[in-house]
């Protein structure tokens, strides 16, 4: 079948849901909507409209990027705009069917904005609300929008016609169009695609394969995971164009096994797409290209580009060291290029449209826009997508509504384990490559961790290391033994047991690391540590010269009390201690052999047990100890020092602020 044909198709079946469906519900369904518990409120519809007898389509779609505001439904009714509503449960989804189905009344209490054309009263536009207004989506156009099991769906919003385009130019004609839009690798180093295939199509190989890597690891980010589950297509589709540029026949796309949904999503758009001969040795247009899944086990190393052909050709995930880099010699020796999963959705975008549409949004240097993964204290966490050139004001207060509870803001960790934290002074600094690095950081993926006021950035340091140390293949010596050591002194600081020349041995050790590691999880290894001693020095010197914590998280240095003057004698932190450190009044049993001034009182049960009392044998049969009350109610509660563990669940619960950290 015809491209045009398929098109059509797709558009005829696309208008007909819009039109024929006198009520299409949207239910957004990938990774985060599911673990709010979008299944639930799925199965209440169905259940609901069938027990009422009512006509609709129920059509699960992707993650739409406001995950603080999951389970999200879209309903929409013919002749009516869509309107979009968060933090559905089954209990509420009746009253959105009595409400808004049956009775046209719009639930304003649960309303996110209205979709498509016309408007409601009091109900905004859903792209004018402070969360989506500032962004531009571009890989997340079809997000929370088409179904992303169906083909059809991506085909009628411009899918495919990117890959159409690319096959009636030649391969020097697509990597011109790639340098002309200015496309920087989306994975993390932000090397030029365009000059990455040129590469490869100039080496010489009997065979050439691309993959997509798609192993994402960093603590915090899912921006891949989500565009896997939302829009697989466009990724397949940047894989094709990608194969057709440099000759390949055979593609992977390298995904980790702890993304169960990405990987069925995948798996049914690879069907649909050798279905509609796209590739295969049927595909129309006579280019022969194959895609395989290869599932990866969750090493974060894998993450590397040697590694991560290690893998594949079924080795152990080990970088190897370079030159010769992948696209001289990759997979089985052969030119290979590896693109980051929305690297290749972005390729897909240029094609659809053009390089100059591409290269409105961005810097000189850092062309179109990017998503990033929002987490951490911040009140609106999510998938976003801005221009390349944004401040991190914007993303943070504008975008993310700013810190949870009011709190103030400390730092922001972008590029994952890998990246730094970039204190409050850099707000207004612009997220592009070269002004991360120059702050200490990078760009990485994409993830962005929000850290207030109540964040001890040592320990911080101590998290991030721990995980790429635990991480670490152990191949060459600087990254197993140097993290390793940076870890122990990390330990030691936030336990109270560093000593003055600490920092100056980390700062050292840092920048040993950094150079002689064989791949980049090493090389980038200590940024984490660096930007805190960089940005938050007083923080060491605080913990290493003062033994304290200012943020009071370090257990070893602080200590939990309660203030006499707030405590009412509540009782709650008491109920809640893990450790029983919290006394009030507490019950004092006699022992199970007690003197003679020990009273007992009968009871209905037998006590088998026996004492000596004065010589004797006494038989405790029909008595049972009373215990004896010590302390009075309502009394200013005691913290046990030596009994508390530090877990700060009483500061957590404490309605009357009695508890502090000295």
């Amino acid at each position: 079948m015809l491209f045009k044909e398929l098109q059509e198709r797709a558009k005829k079946e696309w208008e007909g849901i819009k039109q024929s469906e006198p009520l299409v519900i949207s239910v957004g369904a990938a990774t985060c909507g599911r673990s709010a518990g979008a299944l639930s409120v799925l199965q209440a519809f169905k259940d609901e409209l069938n027990t009422r007898r009512i006509r609709a389509r129920i059509v699960e779609v992707g993650c739409i990027g406001l995950c603080y505001r999951e389970p999200i439904v879209t309903i929409t009714k013919s002749g009516h705009p869509g309107i979009c509503y968060g933090n559905i449960t089954p209990p509420k989804v009746i009253e959105l069917i009595e409400g808004h189905i049956i009775n046209d009344k719009v639930l304003e209490d649960y309303a996110l904005g209205t979709i498509g054309e016309g408007s409601i009263d009091k109900v905004p536009s859903l792209f004018q609300i402070p969360v989506l207004k500032p962004q531009v989506r571009r890989i997340m156009n079809n997000f929370g929008f088409i179904d992303p099991t169906n083909i059809n769906h991506y085909i009628a919003n411009g899918g495919y016609s990117g890959l159409a385009k690319a096959q009636k130019m030649k391969p020097g004609q697509i990597i011109n169009e790639l340098k002309k839009s200015g496309l920087r690798g989306r994975g993390g180093a932000g090397f030029p695609t365009w000059q990455k295939w040129q590469f490869c199509l100039n080496a010489k190989g009997r065979h050439r394969y691309i993959i997509c890597n798609a192993d994402e690891g960093d603590p915090g980010a899912f921006m891949n995971r989500s565009l896997l589950e939302s829009d697989p297509h466009s990724v397949l589709e940047g894989l094709l164009i990608a194969g057709y540029a440099i000759g390949a026949e055979k593609g992977y796309i390298y995904c980790r096994a702890e993304y169960p949904l990405a990987l069925d999503r995948l798996k049914i758009a690879l069907k649909e797409m050798e279905k509609n001969m796209f590739s295969g040795n049927n595909c129309d247009s006579g280019f022969n290209f194959h895609i395989e899944i290869k599932q990866g086990a969750g090493a974060f190393v894998c993450g590397e580009e040697t590694a991560l052909i290690a893998s594949i050709e079924g080795k152990r995930g080990m970088p190897n060291p370079r030159p010769p880099f992948p696209a001289i010699s990759g997979l089985w020796g052969e030119p290979t290029i590896i693109n980051n999963v929305e690297t290749l959705a972005s390729v897909a975008s240029i094609f659809k449209n053009n390089a100059d549409w591409f290269g409105q949004y961005g810097t000189q240097k850092s062309k179109g826009t990017k998503t990033f993964a929002l987490a951490g204290k911040i009140r609106r966490t999510g998938l976003i997508e801005v221009p390349l050139g944004v401040t991190l004001r914007e993303v943070i207060y504008e975008i993310g509504g700013g810190i949870q509870n009011d709190k103030k803001f400390k730092a922001v960790q972008t590029g994952g384990p890998s990246g730094g934290c970039l204190p409050a002074s850099l707000l207004d600094e612009p997220i592009d490559y070269e002004s991360l690095a120059q702050a200490g950081s990078i760009m990485g993926s994409g993830g962005m961790v929000v850290m207030d006021e109540d964040t001890c950035m040592v320990d911080i340091a101590r998290y991030f290391l721990d995980f790429t140390q635990k991480e670490s293949c152990g191949k060459c010596v600087p990254c197993r033994l140097g993290t390793k050591q940076m870890l122990d002194i990390l330990n030691d600081i936030t336990q109270g047991k560093s000593r003055s020349e600490d920092i100056d041995l980390l700062l050292e050790l840092a920048e040993g690391i950094k150079a002689g590691s064989l791949c980049g999880l090493g090389q980038t290894a200590p940024n984490t540590v660096l930007t805190t001693i960089r940005y938050f020095r007083d923080e060491y010197e605080a913990h290493i010269k003062h033994r304290k914590c200012p943020a009071g998280v370090c257990k070893a240095l602080i200590r939990y009390s309660i203030d006499e003057a707030k405590c009412t004698g509540c009782g709650v932190c008491k109920k809640e201690c893990p450790g029983d450190a919290i006394s009030r009044y507490r019950k004092v049993y006699p022992p199970l052999f007690p003197s003679p001034q020990i009273c007992w009182c009968k009871s209905n049960r037998g006590d088998r047990s026996e004492t000596k009392q004065g010589g004797r044998r006494k038989s405790l049969k029909n008595y049972r100890r009373k215990a004896i009350f010590l302390g009075e109610k309502k009394k200013p509660h005691k913290i046990d020092q030596a009994t508390c563990i530090k877990c700060g669940v009483c500061k957590e619960v404490c309605r009357f602020e009695a508890v502090k950290i000295e």
